[in-house]
């Protein structure tokens, strides 16, 4: 499995340590403000395993963050292949989730560069998505900061939430690796 690191953080395989915390930050509802509801401890742990062993059999995915100066879990950060049909699926997203204690200090950004980084060097692709609700200013100023762009005519109605949910738009928004502007040196160890 590959882990990424960059100057402040390390981007790993989950351990049970990782349990605690991340049921913590998946419990605020600050944290998922912008996701259907809150998890319950035992499918944040089921979220968890999932990710933990899609990373161990592909080398990459939705990797456990943790700040290198104190070895602190704060979330995660990677990337996967949704599970649901849309027109732009098949593809391949980058997404995060970081406890609220650790925003406003660009690890969002810095971790996600590390995986756009892997994605388009080390995996090749041509593309990467995201996408959130229009309201998301933050995770949207996340994708603005990585070069990505908001496709607005690819702005699509979640198939997972039913008609009329308040969460159900979203905007999608795309980075093609032409137009990928790589960002601090990223330390790749298989």
């Amino acid at each position: 499995m590959t882990e990424l690191e960059t100057p402040r953080l390390k981007l790993r395989q989950w351990c049970a340590a990782d349990l605690e915390p991340f049921a913590s930050l998946n419990a605020d509802p600050v944290v998922i403000e912008f996701l259907s509801r809150c998890l319950t401890r035992a499918e944040s742990d089921e979220f968890a395993e999932r990710v933990r062993s899609e990373l161990a059999q592909r080398g990459w995915g939705l990797w456990a963050v943790e700040v290198r100066e104190h070895g602190q879990f704060i979330g995660f950060v990677g990337l996967s292949e949704p599970s649901f049909e849309a027109h732009f699926t098949p593809c391949t997203e980058i997404g995060w989730r970081l406890a609220r204690s650790s925003w406003g200090r660009g690890y969002a950004t810095e971790a996600a560069r590390a995986c756009l980084d892997f994605a388009f060097r080390s995996l090749g692709l041509s593309e990467v998505v995201a996408f959130t609700v229009p309201a998301n200013a933050r995770s949207r100023a996340v994708m603005e900061r990585l070069g990505m762009r908001h496709d607005a005519a690819g702005d699509f109605d979640h198939p997972r939430l039913p008609a009329g949910h308040p969460l159900q738009r979203h905007v999608l928004y795309r980075l093609r690796r032409e137009d990928w502007q790589p960002g601090s040196t990223v330390l790749a160890q298989p």
